[in-house]
């Protein structure tokens, strides 16, 4: 079952070709996600915004909430947002 070195060829190979298998899916699931953005794109949405929109909704309410008031806190510091 061992080769010299006491390396399991058979598993060895079994785990290099599951690996490459799911690069292939990850590839194509890349592709398709590019390809849904195109289509936004297509249809007048600001892809920009549409990954800025999913990658908070990736994120918990209170991880946002404390994003989104050190922008704020940076934004007033810069005087980027004139005080209110």
């Amino acid at each position: 079952m061992s080769e010299p070195g006491g390396i399991a060829r058979e598993q060895l190979r079994s785990f290099v070709e599951r690996i490459e298998r799911l690069e292939e899916e990850k590839k194509a699931i890349a592709d398709d996600i590019r390809d849904v953005y195109a289509e936004a794109k297509g249809n007048g949405f600001n892809t920009k915004t549409l990954r800025q929109v999913v990658r908070l909704r990736k994120q918990d309410r209170d991880e946002r909430m404390e994003q989104e008031a050190l922008l704020d806190l940076y934004l007033h510091a810069l005087g980027m947002i004139p005080e209110a």
